[in-house]
């Protein structure tokens, strides 16, 4: 026997106690010639041609003759599933010296004769030979019985066709002749292809009897053949199996397959499960040798007897069961869950396979781990169950001190093993590479916490593994790893590359920030990154780090709050940048201490966790953590942090924030904001009416603020200059017409005042019209060239500072003399000119203070009775000729109605035609035919047609005036805004507002 194999007692051997003395009789009594089980029943054929089905309780529970003739039932199949029996027996002839021939019968156990009590048989077949007296040495049947292949002692091989369920008929054929006795025929059927292998005692053939290739001669498979009962089939693959002394054979269509060698005589073999079972005949060994004398002296006379029954796991290599046997093993059946042999000297045995649990103890005991785990697999035991064997073998291994093939067991086993158990065994720093590989595979397989991320990482800073640690966090496919935990232990560890990489591939934008500013040091980078995400994820990011990139990057932190802040705000695409801060100086120092230090400490901290993490958590919590759509990375040796985004073509749609959120981020830098506020200013249709008055406020404030500043007189006033456009740009608009809403002018006044700018109240004085108050804070500071200036500029608009004019130049005699006189009569001559005074309410204003003289009045006394002479004789010119119109308006009134009138008309005045009869005539001296008159003259007298229009105007303005004269509100606004009132009353009473009412008449 080949010493590979391993023997082990995986069955519980066990005699059947037959009680019943009838079915013990048979048992004994050597007569059963053939068995064969299924359907849960022992069939037993005997030499007398009866049949016999033992019960599970090992009593015969039924019994029929098959063949009258008494022959031998040498052959027997029973259908699984069904109640058909097929049996064969060597049938001696009728006539004399006619050979013996076989018949087979097909039998219904369910179906008795009602007369005989037996089966019905279904069909009778008497197989061909060529009536040659050679019995049958092997039989086999397909499961429906449509096919049947009978081998003769004489070398031929008969095969049967046809309907033997229905009687139908059949059809026989040698298929198979041969010089040597058949030893096995077994049928392999695949799909419509029937095959018949063929076992004789020099060689195995094979040949098609059915579908693709049929009639061909057989085929050669293997110039060995095999004894009788030594071939059969294995149910579960379809392989033909094949004992020979040497080694166990598995021949399929193909071809043979690899042996299992076997080194012992076979003089019969089964299949059982996953089982081959063997009967070896006795072995005499050669006279006088030791093996020879201790086996008599054990067995005495019967030791050359003595067969041996083995059950061998070809997969596995394992003799499952071995021991000898007194008598010869005459058939091997399985039934009832067990296997059963039947020996010579009618003894049953059973042998109960142990559960998978007693046979994995076995190979526990002699530390076969890995037979254990082809066991276990071969059992079926699902993936928790062989993870156990796994991880007792990784135990043994590591007992034994080879800790790399116990790492390899362990990984194997880490579905279902806790983590804790294995990390334990290998904190140990002369281990650490095998805590490294366990560790990364708890990553791949999605079971480590943020503990194991913590410590592999540790690991990697211990040895200084960069490469390692790249290869780690730049793994391809889903996140192994507690992401927070790994970019919190890279940025401990000065690893700010890897952790930009890790925030970055996973969306984690708010910490790619964190990592640039406060660890890189990379401000340009930084915010060249945000400029990159979209409007929602970019805006966080921007205010939270707003002075610090506005402190380090002026120009473009201010142009991207401008950008967004306005609306305009288009992420940048097609930009990678990479980091500039060098990894070597993360590898080592401190964080290498202090990884080594954790992996030591961690080996007194059990169970895990293995480090306290509320450190890193609570950095992870203050760096925020926003979300947004993975990005895709490019080269796997660089950070990069800067997707491609084709679709960003056009500007994103958002809502920009309210600028007053973005006035903190430039405190100290006073320029930035300006150039920041003036943007946003300029910007028309992004703001709303209060935002834009507060930027124009800020703004304002800030220019205030910067003419402040000591840096001579030309630097205040050109930022003055920028105060004044800013609110005459108030007061303009927008060029197109309409009020531009800006500061409010108490904002104005106030700031003006704090920083001492006094253009800014006369500006605001001005937009708010308040022109007299300006000319007076003049006069009040008796700034008499500010007066004047402001009288010049404000008097078109403000009538009434002259009069306020006149009063300041002749309050006092220095103001006069700094005005000139020159000025006073400028002023008295607007006065006359606009009617703003009456000549005695300047001569009252004059004479108050005494400081003008007679001279300085004169002439604007003579222009002013000069002009009043003139429009007294003009009056009494238009007295006159009104009087005389109004005199010949009576008279031709009078005349129309005490004076006959004639007509000379020779036309009509409507159609130029010449008049004919009957024709009308009017006062007027228009006259048209009657024709020509829209209607007839039956209603009374009809108005001209020509004149009616003027007519009517007159009428409408008749009764306007006499509707106005009862509106008096419309005559007292009109004398109010009149400059010379009684005209203003004359021309009222013209219209009749003064008369009297008589009789319902004006």
């Amino acid at each position: 026997m080949a010493l590979t194999w391993r023997s082990f007692d995986f069955f519980d051997v066990s005699p059947i106690k037959i009680t019943d003395d009838e079915t013990r009789a048979i048992f004994e009594s050597n007569e059963i010639s053939s068995v064969c089980s299924g359907s849960e029943s022992l069939f037993l054929g005997s030499y007398d041609g009866y049949v016999r089905i033992v019960g599970p309780s090992w009593k015969v529970v039924r019994s029929f003759q098959a063949y009258e003739s008494g022959g031998p039932i040498t052959h027997m199949r029973q259908v699984e599933g069904t109640s058909l029996l097929v049996t064969i027996a060597e049938e001696p002839s009728t006539a004399q010296d006619a050979p013996t021939q076989p018949v087979l019968k097909v039998w219904a156990l369910d179906k008795p004769v009602k007369k005989t009590g037996i089966p019905t048989c279904l069909s009778t077949v008497t197989i061909n030979n060529g009536r040659k007296p050679f019995p049958i040495s092997a039989f086999t049947a397909t499961e429906d019985l449509s096919q049947l292949a009978v081998g003769f002692a004489n070398g031929a091989v008969t095969v049967i066709r046809g309907d033997l369920i229905h009687d139908l008929g059949t059809k026989q054929r040698i298929v198979f002749e041969s010089d040597e006795p058949v030893t096995g025929v077994e049928l392999h059927i695949e799909g419509s292809l029937t095959t018949l292998f063929v076992a004789t005692t020099s060689r195995i053939q094979k040949l098609v009897i059915s579908g693709k290739g049929h009639g061909q001669p057989p085929k050669t498979v293997e110039d060995n053949g095999c004894g009788v009962g030594c071939m059969t089939v294995d149910k579960k693959t379809g392989d033909i199996v094949v004992a020979r002394d040497d080694a166990i054979y598995y021949y399929t269509l193909e071809g043979r397959g690899p042996p299992s060698a076997y080194d012992a005589p076979k003089k019969l073999v089964s299949v059982y499960q996953d089982y081959i079972a063997l009967v070896s005949p006795p072995t005499p060994a050669a006279a006088g040798s030791g093996s020879d004398t201790i086996r008599r002296r054990f067995w005495g006379v019967t030791a050359d007897s003595i067969f041996t029954f083995t059950l061998l796991h070809t997969d596995l290599r394992i003799i499952a069961h071995s021991e000898s046997v007194l008598s010869d093993v005459q058939h091997i059946f399985p039934i009832w869950g067990d296997l059963y042999t039947l020996t010579q000297d009618g003894k049953v045995f059973k042998y109960h396979e142990k559960s998978v649990q007693q046979r994995l103890e076995m190979l526990y005991q002699r530390n076969l781990y890995p037979l254990a785990a082809e066991l276990a697999q071969k059992c079926g035991m699902d993936a928790q169950q062989q993870n156990i064997i796994f991880r007792k073998y990784g135990d043994y291994l590591y007992q034994r001190g080879s800790y790399d093939e116990a790492m390899t067991q362990y990984i194997k086993a880490i579905d279902s093993t806790e983590p804790s158990q294995v990390i334990r065994k290998f904190l140990d720093t002369q281990r650490i590479h095998n805590l490294i590989e366990y560790l990364e595979e708890l990553h791949e397989h999605h079971k480590a916490t943020s503990d194991h991320t913590t410590l592999l990482l540790n690991c990697y800073a211990k040895l200084k593994d960069i490469e390692k640690l790249e290869k780690f966090i730049k793994s391809p496919g889903d996140l192994k790893f507690d992401l927070d935990t790994a970019i919190s232990m890279c940025r401990q560890g000065g690893y700010y590359e890897q952790a930009a990489y890790l925030a970055k591939k996973h969306g984690e934008n708010d910490l790619v920030v964190d990592i640039l500013i406060e660890d890189s040091k990379a401000y340009d980078e930084a915010l060249d990154f945000i400029l990159h995400l979209d409007p929602e994820t970019a805006y966080p990011c921007l205010m939270k780090y707003a002075r610090v990139l506005i402190e380090h990057c002026p120009k473009d932190a201010t142009q991207a709050f401008i950008d967004y802040y306005t609306g305009r705000y288009k992420p940048r695409v097609d930009v990678e940048v990479k980091t500039t801060v060098p990894v070597a100086n993360g590898g080592g120092g401190g964080f290498a201490a202090g990884a080594a230090n954790a992996v030591q400490n961690l080996s007194n901290l059990l169970p895990l966790p293995y480090m306290n993490t509320a450190a890193v958590v609570s950095t992870t919590q203050s760096n925020g953590n926003g979300t947004v759509n993975k990005p895709t990375v490019g080269d796997a040796d660089a950070v990069v942090l800067h997707p491609e985004n084709p679709a960003a073509a056009a500007p994103p749609k958002y809502t920009p924030p309210a600028p007053r959120t973005a006035f903190s981020s430039f405190i100290d830098h006073p320029d930035e904001f300006i150039v920041f506020l003036e943007a946003c200013v300029k910007d028309e249709g992004a703001l709303s009416e209060a935002d834009r008055k507060d930027i124009q406020t800020t703004l304002f404030e800030m220019y205030l603020h910067k003419s402040n500043e000591r840096k001579g007189d030309q630097h205040r006033e050109e930022w003055e200059q920028k105060a004044k456009t800013l609110l005459t740009q108030r007061q303009q608009g927008n060029g197109q017409g309409q009020d531009k809403e800006g500061i409010e002018n108490s904002n104005v006044l106030l700031l003006s005042h704090l920083a001492n700018f006094t253009d800014g109240t006369t500006l605001v004085k001005e937009q708010s019209g308040l022109l007299f108050d300006i000319f007076r804070s003049y006069t009040s500071a008796k700034d008499t060239r500010g007066a004047i200036r402001a009288l010049r500029k404000y008097g078109p608009e403000e009538p009434q500072l002259y009069p306020a004019a006149l009063s300041y130049l002749t309050s006092d005699a220095k103001v006069l003399e700094e005005a000139g006189s020159d000025e006073l009569e400028k002023v008295l001559e607007r006065i006359d000119r606009d009617g703003l005074m009456a000549p005695l309410q300047v001569v009252q204003t004059l004479s108050k203070s005494g400081v003008a003289t007679m001279g300085m009045i004169k002439p604007y006394l003579a222009k002013r009775i000069e002009r009043e002479r003139r429009d007294i004789a003009e009056n009494k010119r238009d007295v006159t000729a009104f009087r005389m119109e109004t005199d010949q308006r009576r008279q031709e009134i009078a005349d129309l109605g005490s004076k006959p009138a004639v007509f000379q008309a020779t036309r009509c005045a409507q159609c130029s035609a010449q008049l004919e009869l009957p024709t009308v005539h009017f006062l007027c001296k228009h006259s048209f035919h009657q024709r020509c008159l829209r209607s007839g003259t039956e209603g009374g007298v009809e108005e001209c047609p020509l004149c009616a229009r003027d007519n009517a105007t007159i009428r409408a303005l008749k009764k306007s005036q006499e509707e106005n004269s009862e509106r008096h509100e419309l005559f007292k606004d009109d004398l109010e805004r009149s400059e010379d009132r009684f005209r203003t009353i004359a021309e009222w009473f013209g219209r009749g507002v003064m008369s009297t009412t008589t009789s319902g008449e004006h």
